[in-house]
């Protein structure tokens, strides 16, 4: 018995010896054993054993020499990018973006494009398609996928695999429906709230990068935000935090007035791009085929336009003195179709308006210099942290 628990002991430490050693691969780049034995703070010996299991593993390459004291060179290694892939999807109600990455994080294959259908089926028939195409372009095949991240609107229920909450995409909301996913990239997936991705997203190369506690608020087809606290994602006890959609902010009674407020949720039945679109149109602007139009011809002066806006601005800086009483972030950064309107029109005047009504400083409000990509940058983020603790796990009986 003594051998046996010996011999597990072993197994652990070498294996927590070589996370340790590929973790500081990854953040340092090419390096050598002696730096990483100064990094990791294991011994020589050690290292080495680690570099050689994870080489042999085929997750690390050697790709030259450096040049050391007293002449002597030293072997510098680096992760082997092909050793994992990531397919990135974006899900939208009118469109679909993907993206293939290898384990460092190069984006070798991407394409944006409209939704073909709203039935699961026709969805799950082009994400195929989609990930086929990636996987050509890379060399490789849909089981060589690592990891499949797909970032959809709603809360993934695991115990029923349904989407809760999404109602830009019909159908759904069935039990088991999350399941098609399965197979149309690899065999390991998860399904994320696209928000939650766009403030991870967010956090990995954009704004949010050294921001410890911000939300990220998309307001475009549907509203939503992703909140980060000490630099974490918070989901919530049922994954739904950020179903702001549901704030009661907005006009009217939300169980007595406004039908649509019960099935999408106050606050995004008059800030979303289908409210706003909605207000315009009972305030006279009978031109306003889309949200783009209420803003263009807001910013060209015609007044009907401007109240409309400015209705706009006051429920968006309610909602968010609400957020900021609860939450109080440093920063909001605003995404979605309406969102990210120029300052001039949004994030001025709610920034003018907050200040009034919270009690301390307002948060700083800012566009999303990712823009579409949000979600995208967000749902890589994900799989590529992941990806590299699935490669070490798949490999360890090889070692």
């Amino acid at each position: 018995m003594q051998t046996t628990g010996t011999a597990s002991t072993t197994s652990v430490l070498r294996v927590m010896n070589e996370r340790a050693v590929f973790a500081e691969i990854f953040r340092l780049g090419r390096v050598s054993r002696p730096e990483l034995a100064q990094h990791t703070g294991l011994s020589k010996p050690t290292v080495a054993v680690a570099l050689t299991n994870l080489e042999r593993a085929g997750l690390l390459r050697q790709v030259g020499m450096r040049a050391g004291a007293a002449g002597r060179s030293a072997v510098l290694y680096e992760v082997r990018p092909e050793a994992g892939w990531v397919f990135a999807v974006d899900v939208g109600r009118s469109y679909v973006r993907v993206g293939l990455a290898n384990l460092v994080g190069t984006v070798v294959a991407r394409k944006d494009e409209s939704s073909r259908g709203t039935r699961a089926r026709d969805l799950v028939a082009q994400l195929t398609r989609l990930a086929e195409e990636m996987v050509a372009t890379a060399g490789i095949t849909r089981d060589d996928i690592t990891l499949a991240v797909f970032g959809t609107p709603g809360i993934h229920d695991k115990a029923t695999g349904a989407l809760h909450l999404a109602p830009n995409l019909p159908g759904w909301d069935r039990r088991g429906s999350v399941e098609r996913l399965a197979g149309i990239a690899g065999s390991t997936y998860v399904v994320e709230n696209d928000v939650d991705l766009a403030a991870v997203g967010e956090a990995s190369y954009g704004l949010g990068r050294g921001v410890q506690h911000f939300v990220y608020v998309s307001i475009g087809t549907g509203t939503g935000m992703g909140i980060m606290i000490d630099g974490k994602l918070y989901r919530g006890f049922r994954g739904a935090a950020g179903e702001i959609g549901y704030l009661p902010v907005g006009e009217g009674d939300p169980l007595l007035d406004a039908p649509a407020a019960r099935r999408r949720g106050m606050f995004e039945s008059v800030a979303s791009a289908d409210g706003v679109v909605a207000l315009a149109q009972r305030m006279g602007l009978h031109d306003a085929a889309n949200a783009k139009d209420v803003f263009d011809a807001a910013r060209a002066g015609d007044e009907t336009a401007r109240l409309v806006v400015s209705r706009v601005v006051d429920h968006v800086s309610h909602a968010l003195a609400g957020i900021t009483a609860v939450l109080d972030p440093e920063l909001v950064v605003l995404g979605g179709g309406v969102g990210s309107q120029p300052g001039d029109l949004l994030t001025g005047p709610v920034a003018e308006r907050l200040r009034n009504l919270v009690a301390l400083h307002p948060p700083r409000i800012e566009v999303s210099t990712l823009g579409t990509d949000a979600v995208l940058l967000g749902a890589l983020a994900v799989g590529l942290a992941e990806a590299r603790d699935l490669v070490l796990d798949r490999t360890a009986p090889a070692r």
